[in-house]
């Protein structure tokens, strides 16, 4: 077992639509997932399609640096 790093890491998602409203008017809110992902199968951000509460629609979902 590797005792380093752990493969599986905790990453956040973050609406970007509440993200781009929230510069130019008050925000509501931001609307953010927590999930895991594997390190080595993706190296990369993840991006998601999922409800955002305060736009309520889909939106895309980013992964933010904690």
């Amino acid at each position: 077992m590797a005792q380093g790093k752990d493969v599986r890491i905790r990453v956040i998602l973050e609406c970007i639509s509440c993200v781009r409203k929230g510069a130019n008017e008050e925000p509501t809110g931001i609307s953010r997932y927590s999930t895991q992902k594997n390190r080595h199968n993706t190296p990369g951000q993840l991006e998601f399609k999922n409800i955002c509460r305060y736009c309520r629609k889909h939106t895309t979902h980013h992964e933010i640096k904690k």
